[in-house]
């Protein structure tokens, strides 16, 4: 357990977007990336794109808050062979 990571997560405010890498239980490691939504004195819930992923603070390798996601981009066009005048 990172003290430092865990500290920066009890101290976090709910809607702040975050990423935490943490261990698994075959010793290999993981992240979860989304929105903080509640702590308590053992976890942490955080809301990505896999859904709600609870995160126990004793498994806590790092945190940080990070950016918001880029806005979705356009659709591209396709040309389908025409030629340019």
């Amino acid at each position: 357990m990172n003290q430092q990571a865990v500290d920066f997560l009890r101290h976090t405010t709910e809607g702040t977007r975050v990423v935490i890498r943490y261990s698994l239980d075959d010793g290999q490691a993981t992240d979860a990336l989304g929105w903080f939504m509640r702590g308590d004195d053992t976890a942490c819930v955080i809301a990505g794109k896999r859904g709600m992923e609870t995160v126990r603070f004793d498994r806590v390798i790092a945190a940080k808050e990070v950016p918001p996601p880029p806005p979705p981009r356009s659709p591209r066009r396709r040309d389908r062979g025409q030629a340019q005048p």
